[in-house]
């Protein structure tokens, strides 16, 4: 059976904590992109592993970043669609409860990928106990410096917020929930524009799944193509969780 990418420590104890998760490599995909790595080599990275959007649409996430608009002055943002709301639905649940930080992480690289400086999880209202999760996971973050301004002495800054939605089923299509985060009705935008070019406050935002955002760490840390090998082998052997389905 092939190796689970990103539930590998989900069964250890204390986990969901800074502490434990660092004890267990968290957070060294930060380390590495910041340090070492430009966001159009992160961007570049995740195009090559394969990695597809796993909301449902199963569009290429790299292709997705990379369409980003980047008029100069101009803030960009990173969206978590973490909106679970189809039934029997729970996946992005236990990712956020079990391992909040892997989605933190994911969510301060791909950030920095994207040159995104304000970034949000937008998460379904009746999850509550899941946001106070990563509300704490995030003060974590915080203070150990991987949040805030100047993350690891590199000159980058970031600002991450949970938002939780009025529970509205349609708010799990992107331009609905753009809507709602800006404090409107949820209702679908028309198309184009597209949210690359004008998403959140009308400025170019990239919308990801929480399992998208979750992959990025492992992707960022072991290379696209050792990633991408060791996904296709899990998903011949039907393991949870495929990171990549091609």
């Amino acid at each position: 059976m092939g190796r689970k990418l990103l539930t590998e420590h989900i069964n250890v104890e204390g986990i969901d904590t800074f502490e434990v998760y660092r004890k267990h490599g968290g957070y060294r995909s930060v380390e590495k992109a910041l340090k070492t790595m430009t966001p159009d080599e992160v961007v570049e990275e995740v195009k090559k592993s394969g990695l597809r959007g796993r909301g449902g649409a199963g569009f290429p996430t790299g292709m997705k970043w990379s369409f980003l608009a980047k008029p100069e002055g101009v803030p960009r943002y990173l969206v978590c669609n973490a909106d679970e709301s189809e039934p029997g639905t729970f996946k992005d649940r236990q990712l956020m409860s079990k391992l909040p930080h892997l989605l933190i992480e994911g969510m301060i690289t791909g950030s920095y990928a994207l040159g995104a400086r304000t970034s949000y999880i937008y998460i379904r209202g009746e999850l509550l106990y899941v946001l106070r999760i990563l509300e704490k996971a995030i003060a974590e973050a915080y203070a150990a410096g991987f949040l805030g301004e100047n993350i690891l002495g590199s000159g980058y800054s970031l600002d991450l917020h949970v938002h939780p939605g009025g529970g509205a089923y349609i708010c799990g299509e992107e331009t609905a929930l753009l809507e709602s985060l800006e404090g409107k009705r949820g209702n679908p935008r028309n198309k184009p524009p597209f949210p690359a070019v004008q998403g959140l406050y009308a400025r170019p935002t990239v919308v990801n799944n929480v399992e998208s955002i979750a992959a990025v760490p492992v992707i960022v840390n072991e290379g696209a193509t050792s990633t991408l090998k060791s996904a296709l082998a899990k998903a011949r052997a039907l393991s949870l969780f495929p990171l990549a389905a091609t």
